[in-house]
């Protein structure tokens, strides 16, 4: 069977051609200077550490050793156009491929494919790697976790190779691809940040709507979560089956949405059972969230969640549930759960709050009819940004079949 791709430029017809690395390039591994030794750092030669390789094009890194650390270690300066690959690392980091456009040094856990220009077009071999993410990880060395990659296993590595100019027309055509997707990043970053930035001067009532006359509202008022919110302790009589999870980024989602499986265990029947418009708050760390989460159950007409969770729910429809969730996302709570939690103690990594103290916090109220104003403007901003992460997911998975078919 000819080598060649599912999906190609009609100008190209030749046949690929295997290839070990080893034999057209040569491949080295880098090095750190010693630690202790303050005069081999803080120096003008640029050095690369293995988290950096999440960068995947590397115009920058933050280490920086000297010439003295340079020639006392075993990392090399190498030039820009280097395929790099993790070697070794926790997590996700082993396999991770990346390429440098600047010369610099990186640690003995990545290693460095030199440019062979004679042979190939080093961002076609970048693409041609990235896309072998798990068969790299596949094929490290050890077991469990701490398995690694080494350059025996990299020289010997085969890839498939066509010409020099068809090399070229695919990574120019990918590179633009990452391109789009960049642009659109830096497009989400900035409408979540200006969401952010809208959110502190709404709820510092910097920013204040006005009614449908052009009039101001009165001032808010200040209650105790307590006199408008009620806790729920229902239990889940009804053996509902739905286990909901709190996610920073999906907020109280379903446990078999979430992991693939349900982790709680076989009896439910203790769980509280929400309503769709209740909420329930986490108070356990995650990213982003120091002082723990609260949100919102809105996929669903029903769930239950771990008696661990502090749940409530509006008393009355004075309030709009709308508002609450967007006061709530914008963390202005977390410095009075900060004032109520007690110094350093944690509970199997939850917060140390009573449901008597979460229940007393003043938060502000404004009228309804702000309260609506404020969630719909809000609102609309998330529909902008939800948009814009279709948009991205859409030409991620758009690149990632095209990987798929444009390589042997």
């Amino acid at each position: 069977m000819k080598k060649v791709p599912k999906l190609r430029f009609k100008e190209f017809s030749d046949e690929w051609q295997e290839k070990k690395l080893g034999e057209i390039t040569k491949i080295t591994a880098g090095g750190t200077p010693s630690t202790t030794k303050i005069e081999y750092w803080n120096g003008n030669i640029k050095w690369m550490n293995s988290g950096e390789l999440n960068l995947k094009y590397v115009y920058e890194v933050q280490g920086r050793i000297t010439e003295e650390g340079l020639k006392n270690s075993s990392t090399k300066l190498i030039p820009k156009n280097c395929v790099l690959i993790g070697l070794a690392g926790q997590g996700k980091t082993r396999g991770t491929v990346a390429i440098n456009f600047i010369e610099l040094c990186t640690n003995q856990s990545i290693a460095s494919i030199l440019p062979n220009y004679q042979s190939f077009i080093p961002l076609f071999l970048y693409f041609n790697l990235d896309n072998r993410y798990e068969e790299l990880r596949g094929l490290s060395t050890g077991g469990g976790g701490r398995g690694g990659l080494n350059l025996g296993i990299l020289n010997s590595l085969t890839s498939n190779f066509p010409s020099l100019q068809e090399q070229e027309k695919i990574a120019n055509f990918l590179s633009s691809i990452d391109k789009k997707i960049s642009l659109i990043e830096e497009k989400l970053e900035l409408f979540r940040e200006y969401k952010k930035g809208v959110m502190q001067k709404i709820f510092s009532q910097e920013l204040r709507f006005k009614d449908s006359e052009g009039n101001d509202y009165p001032e808010w008022e200040e209650k105790k979560l307590g006199e408008v919110f009620e806790r729920i302790i229902e239990k889940n009589v009804e053996n509902n089956t739905n286990v909901l999870t709190i996610s920073a980024q999906y907020g109280l989602i379903s446990q078999v949405d979430f992991f693939n499986k349900s982790v709680a265990g076989k009896d439910l029947s203790k769980y509280y059972l929400l309503q769709k418009g209740d909420f329930a708050y986490n108070k356990s760390y995650s990213n982003g969230y120091p002082m723990g989460a609260i949100k919102k159950l809105k996929f669903y007409e029903k769930g239950i969640v771990s008696t661990l969770y502090i749940c409530f729910r509006l008393k009355n429809k004075k309030y709009s549930t709308n508002y609450f969730e967007q006061y709530f996302e914008s963390k202005k709570i977390d410095k009075n759960i900060q004032e109520i939690a007690q110094e350093g103690a944690r509970n199997h990594g939850l917060l140390n709050i009573s449901v008597q103290d979460f229940f007393n916090i003043y938060i502000p109220f404004p009228l309804l009819e702000e309260q609506q104003k404020i969630a719909d403007f809000l609102s609309s901003i998330d529909s902008k940004i939800e948009n814009i992460e279709k948009e991205l997911e859409g030409l991620k998975e758009f690149k990632k079949g095209l990987l798929q078919q444009m390589f042997v």
